[in-house]
């Protein structure tokens, strides 16, 4: 009986996984529309499967005289993901909060800076359970 419990464990622990993957993608695809012409993609993809509450943190590392654009969504409308840029000594630089959950925004950085986003979704809203954030830099 054991086998058989840690098959199906593993079985549904695989689609999940996968169904999830897809999930993200499609996400990531409907985020890409953020990052528009005018701004070359980072290249990567920031991806995190939330429950409730709980709070991805992204670190990177802004470079002076740059214009960044942070895109960050979930689910398949707009405005479900809350993001929070704050610098190293935790100071917040910016919220999407106090912008009715704008799914982007565009930063300037006067100097190269080391940053950490935290993104949770918006409890209030429906949300996929994925976060995904984009980052563009102006060209």
């Amino acid at each position: 009986m054991r086998t058989t419990i840690a098959t199906a464990a593993t079985v549904i622990g695989l689609f999940a996984t996968g169904t999830a993957t897809a999930q993200c993608d499609t996400i990531a695809d409907l985020c890409a529309k953020h990052i528009t012409a005018s701004y070359i993609p980072d290249g990567q993809f920031y991806r995190a499967l939330l429950q409730g509450d709980e709070l991805a943190e992204f670190s990177l590392t802004l470079f002076g005289g740059t214009t960044y654009r942070v895109a960050a969504c979930s689910g398949l409308a707009d405005g479900n993901l809350v993001f929070s840029v704050f610098d190293q000594e935790r100071n917040l630089l910016f919220t999407n909060k106090e912008h009715a959950n704008s799914p982007y925004w565009d930063l300037v950085v006067a100097n190269t800076l080391d940053v950490t986003i935290e993104a949770q979704l918006d409890p209030s809203k429906l949300g996929s359970g994925c976060a995904v954030m984009l980052i563009g830099f102006k060209q």
